[in-house]
């Protein structure tokens, strides 16, 4: 049994973007090195639009490297970066991640938007368009 974290961001302006990158390049080297860290992958998606995907041996794992190092960091920023902003979580058996394709049904279905300061008309219901998958590389 694994625990997943689903995020999807999207930049409201590509002017956030070199920050953005530098910050994902920090907390992707934290997860790889982080307790209870399984498997990930990241789908750069149309429009500024990223997801992340992990799994995790606990809940308290994915916490424990939420709220330290280079994603503590990154987290207050993105309520200044984004326009729209989801996660969903969930345990499953097994030790592989679902498609990207399953992560955007659960996401709709049982993701809540994240605080951000200036929303999209389409944040709140989580009212996006179907990721392009295609890009997704594992982390």
């Amino acid at each position: 049994m694994i625990h997943v974290s689903l995020t999807r961001l999207r930049i409201r302006s590509v002017f956030y973007m070199p920050l953005f990158a530098v910050y994902t390049m920090r907390s992707l080297q934290q997860v790889r090195k982080a307790p209870g860290f399984q498997s990930g992958k990241l789908l750069p998606d149309r429009d500024r639009t990223f997801w992340t995907m992990t799994a995790w041996d606990a809940r308290e794992s994915m916490k424990r490297y939420m709220t330290t190092g280079a994603h503590k960091a990154a987290m207050p920023k993105l309520m200044r970066w984004c326009d729209e902003a989801s996660v969903a979580h969930w345990e499953q058996d097994g030790d592989n991640l679902p498609s990207w394709e399953e992560a955007d049904r659960r996401m709709r279905a049982n993701g809540r938007p994240s605080k951000v300061n200036r929303p999209s008309a389409q944040h709140e219901g989580l009212k996006y368009r179907e990721p392009l998958t295609s890009r997704s590389v594992g982390i």
